[in-house]
């Protein structure tokens, strides 16, 4: 029945244009009707009856005694056939238009230079359906095509689209013809294996029904069946048992307009009014049940002619479909156009060598091909008909839902349409409301590989698999990602960071050791005691001075070291707040200085001790030393060198503040820029050597008398000093930021609170709490005792 529609609507168009009177005046057209019966052999045959006539085929050659005035082929509908036919017509360029082929292949000019059609671009197809895809955000999408040319072409171009547009293939199959049991399991599980939710069928419909029954057979539900036009307005859709897995089947079919006219001519045509039609005896045979009167048969319901097509139901002749219908009178009418330009040719403006018309009487067919290539016109229901480059319809097609009511009626409800012609952006428009996805799902259905990745994740790749597959990985530290399914995170700004969900870029916490903050309120309390109990040690000297334990220990150099000290906590102060330009440029050489001198004093009164005692020896070398200012040019000499190599460190590489990026995660430090680390080991290092020599000098005097002898606290002292400032070496390396500042301020109170301790603290408790051992009688008795042991 919907074959011969295409009939008749090609009667219709032609009897159309010869009553038009501004469309091929005074010419008239006729046609003639050849069924290929869907095969490649008639449709060659019918062709070659067209070219030679009715009797003999004689290619390039027409036995005609007078031959009408061939001008085109409308047709074939099977893309096979229309490609053994074009293979024919092109070798002389004879137009050929087809309303029904949507073979890939045919719109290659160099295999068909002569074929156009009046279906949709192969181009448009494919890309409409991904359109369609990427509409509804599925990437995870199956494919099941037909194992022929159609089939393999269209599922090469619909990948091709796919990768473009980031939608991955979980599943390519084809059907084999006829489909085999082992072919169609093999599919199935296919579509277990990979769980798409989504899959296109790019297949002929008769290929389809064996495919969607073993779908039934395996209890396979809630997939979307995406249709290519080929099927979607097919009988696929009279099977109800398939209806259940079909209900929310989405698709294109070919642009239905309404031909103005056509169904009312629909339910004209009769017998007696087309007698030369060879087929309306049939149709009327098969639209009634009837059979035309004949002779020797019997128990037959024979046609009468008065039968009604008013009053045939629609399953049966469905006069509201003109899908392909309108193709056909589109291609009649391209022709027409085409003639009709041709008559009306000015000369100077026709498509061939120097403007020059074909003569209208005697035209060649090629002639006519190249006024056809170039028609552009809207037809009487408004479509526009005009064919590109490769002889292709730009595409437009309407956007089709099966639909399966709780009454058990299913019918093909319009949605959207497709236009090729629309500006970018607008070519799909859907009525999303309207569609109904089957009985699984009330709103657009998932079919994606793996969830979405939310912001502050990103996408990682699976390895082996489509890019569609991936894990979601957390974005690093300092790094976001504010939309989902994110393939990289961004990386902050330096002065930024990353909040802790990572979808957004926060500003660093400025960083410094601060007054406020509980470390430094610590360090600041603990340097303030510090200072106050050298403070009041120094205070107890002065206040006892006269004493003979305050002489005895060089009190001089006594009150030298305590201020010295004192220095050393208060120098702590300088590394507690937020570095300034003076503070950077002073602190590291006021405590290298200032340790300096301390350790200087300390050594200074170890050889004082030495030389005091070793000169009561007789004939001793040192007696000469007694008195002498060696002391004082040693406490000068290893200022002065230390002096040197700070000052030295302070013009060639002055520090200043700087904002220190990576020391802490998500913390800007705020820290002095110590220019060149290599003076800072100088520095520490001629210290250590101070430090060292004392020590040395301490250990070996430790057995001189008890009772004026101050070198072995001076060796405990010297020990605690060098462990302190050995330990802070790996120490400072190994921290960062504020801590790192912390550790050296550490390292300054304790290895300054070791000195006081271990070299004042005695004396101290004898001057507070043993004044009788304060005495010079004492300590004369302790001396004696000392050298006599």
């Amino acid at each position: 029945m919907e074959k011969y529609q295409y009939v008749l609507a090609m009667l219709y168009a032609i009897d159309e244009i010869n009553a038009n009177p501004l469309l091929l005046p005074n010419v008239s057209l006729g046609y003639e009707v050849y069924d290929s019966c869907y095969s490649d052999m008639a449709a060659l045959d019918g062709v070659m009856c067209y070219l030679s006539g009715h009797q003999s085929k004689v290619p390039n050659y027409s036995c005609r005694s007078t031959p009408p005035k061939l001008s085109a082929v409308v047709g074939d509908s099977p893309s096979s056939g229309s490609v053994a036919i074009a293979r024919i017509l092109g070798l002389t360029n004879f137009p050929q238009i087809s309303y029904a082929s949507a073979l890939p292949t045919l719109a290659d000019k160099t295999q068909f230079p002569s074929f156009v059609r009046t279906v949709g671009t192969v181009d448009s197809q494919p890309v409409a359906v991904v359109q369609l895809i990427k509409h509804f955000n599925w990437s995870w999408v199956g494919i099941v095509s037909s194992n022929n040319d159609y089939g393999d072409q269209g599922t090469q171009k619909l990948k091709l689209e796919m990768a473009k547009n980031g939608i991955c293939v979980a599943f390519a199959k084809s059907l084999n013809t006829p489909p085999s049991k082992e072919s169609l399991e093999s599919i199935i599980d296919s579509i277990l294996r990979s769980k798409p939710n989504v899959i296109v069928l790019y297949a002929y419909a008769t290929e389809l029904i064996a495919f969607l029954q073993a779908v039934v057979a395996r209890k396979i539900s809630g997939k979307v069946w995406v249709a290519v036009g080929s099927w979607l307005p097919s009988a696929v859709f009279t099977q109800k048992d398939l209806w259940a897995i079909l209900n929310g089947t989405i698709g294109l079919a070919k642009y239905s307009s309404n031909i103005p006219g056509f169904q009312d001519f629909l339910y004209t045509i009769h017998p007696a009014k087309y007698p030369n039609d060879i087929f309306i005896r049939e149709f009327w045979e098969q639209v009634f049940s009837c059979k035309w009167r004949m002779n020797n048969v019997t128990n037959v319901t024979s046609c009468t002619g008065a039968e009604d097509l008013t009053k045939v139901d629609k399953s049966v002749y469905d006069t509201t479909n003109f899908r392909l219908s309108v193709s056909v009178y589109n291609a009649v009418y391209a022709v027409a156009h085409a003639l009709h330009d041709m008559l009306s040719c000015q000369g100077g403006a026709a498509p061939f060598r120097n403007g020059m018309c074909a003569n209208y009487e005697d035209f060649q067919p090629w002639q006519l091909f190249q006024y056809i290539k170039r028609v552009h016109f809207l037809n009487s229901a408004g479509e526009r008909v005009a064919f590109d480059e490769k002889g292709e319809l730009k595409g437009l097609y309407d956007v089709l839902n099966w639909q399966v009511s709780p009454d058990l009626r299913g019918e093909l409800v319009k949605v959207g349409i497709f236009d090729d012609w629309g500006p970018h952006g607008a070519k799909l428009v859907l009525n999303e409301k309207g569609i109904v996805w089957g009985e699984r799902y009330k709103e657009v259905p998932p079919s994606v590989c793996c969830d979405s990745c939310p912001p502050g994740f990103r996408k990682a790749p699976r390895e082996g698999q489509p890019f569609c597959c991936y894990d979601c990985h957390l974005c690093s530290e300092g790094e976001i990602s504010n939309q989902t399914d994110t393939a990289d995170c961004m990386r902050c700004p330096e002065d930024q960071w990353s909040n802790e969900n990572r979808v957004k870029c926060i500003p660093k916490v400025i960083e410094f050791l601060s007054f406020e903050e509980p470390l430094g309120i610590a360090l600041s309390t603990i340097t303030s005691a510090c200072s106050l109990l050298t403070i009041s040690v120094l205070c107890i000297f002065i206040r006892f001075r006269e004493t003979p334990l305050v002489k005895a220990n060089n009190r001089s150099l006594s009150y030298l070291l305590l201020v010295a000290l004192l220095l050393c906590f208060l120098c702590s102060f300088l590394f507690i707040g937020r570095p300034a330009i003076i503070t950077c440029l002073i602190r590291q050489a006021v405590f290298g200085t200032i340790f300096s001198l301390c350790v200087s004093c300390i050594f200074a009164k170890t050889i004082t001790v030495v030389i005091a005692f070793s000169a009561t020896k007789p004939n001793s070398p040192l007696r000469r030393w007694v008195g002498s200012s060696i002391p004082n040019s040693m406490i000068l000499t290893g200022s002065s060198i230390q002096s040197v190599i700070c000052l030295s460190w302070v013009i060639m590489y002055p520090s200043s503040p700087v904002l220190n990026m990576k020391a802490t995660k998500g913390v800007i430090t705020v820290e002095c820029g110590d220019g060149s680390i290599a003076f800072f080991y100088i520095m520490l290092g001629f210290l250590g050597f101070l430090a060292l020599l004392t020590l040395v000098i301490a250990f070996l005097a430790r057995n001189l008398p008890d009772g004026f002898n101050e070198t072995k606290f001076i060796t405990f002292s010297m020990l605690v000093f060098t462990s302190v400032w050995i330990s802070f070496i790996p120490a400072y390396v190994s921290t960062k930021g504020k801590y790192m500042v912390a550790v050296e301020i550490f390292a300054i109170l304790s290895s300054s609170l070791g000195l006081i301790c271990c070299i004042f603290a005695p004396k101290c408790h004898i001057i507070i709490l043993k004044p009788h051992m304060n005495t010079r009688e004492y300590l004369i008795s302790k001396s004696q005792i000392g050298n006599k042991i």
